[in-house]
């Protein structure tokens, strides 16, 4: 049942401490790279949104507010 959100969560931090560096050191690829970040993102917020446990809802709301400010880096 938490398979899919545990595999989520993994490559949304993976993809998340990445899109970081290369945010941090200018990268040309940083706007691109965030567009694809901001959909693992909100994929991550959706499947911990249906699992009623607090630490999924919290996780959530993080991936959610996480793709919007991608979203608008990617802009």
């Amino acid at each position: 049942m938490m398979a899919r959100c545990i595999e989520l969560d993994r490559d949304c931090a993976d993809i998340c401490r990445l899109a970081a560096t290369l945010m941090s050191r200018e990268s040309e690829y940083a706007k691109e790279f965030c567009a694809l970040c901001a959909k693992i993102c909100r994929a991550c917020g959706e499947e911990c949104a249906k699992h009623e446990m607090d630490h999924c809802q919290e996780c959530a709301k993080a991936c959610m507010n996480c793709a919007e400010e991608c979203e608008r880096m990617a802009g």
